[in-house]
């Protein structure tokens, strides 16, 4: 899983949609599939591809497969991006 692979996956909106709307905890591939109007199959392949990039683990529990945000990507992701804001730049927007 690089860096991307969690953009790839991060560049699709029904993707973006899947990751907020566990932010209010785990959820099943069926109640993240209510959330949408797509097919059960759709859902599957963006689980996967979100599973693929990291950005979500899944957690078996009896008979029940849910899903929940892996906040180490999305922790590397900040601190990739925010080397982009470092002192040389800081250091270039005084002179100006």
């Amino acid at each position: 899983m690089g860096l991307s692979e969690t953009l790839k996956a991060l560049a699709a909106p029904i993707r973006r949609q899947i990751l907020d709307s566990l932010k209010a905890g785990p959820k099943s591939a069926g109640e993240i599939g209510e959330l949408f109007d797509v097919t059960g199959a759709t859902v599957s392949h963006h689980l996967t591809v979100l599973k693929k990039a990291g950005l979500i683990l899944e957690e078996r529990e009896k008979t029940y497969i849910y899903y929940r945000l892996n906040v180490t990507v999305f922790e590397e992701v900040l601190v990739w991006i925010a080397g982009f804001g470092g002192e040389e730049h800081e250091n270039h927007d005084e002179e100006n």
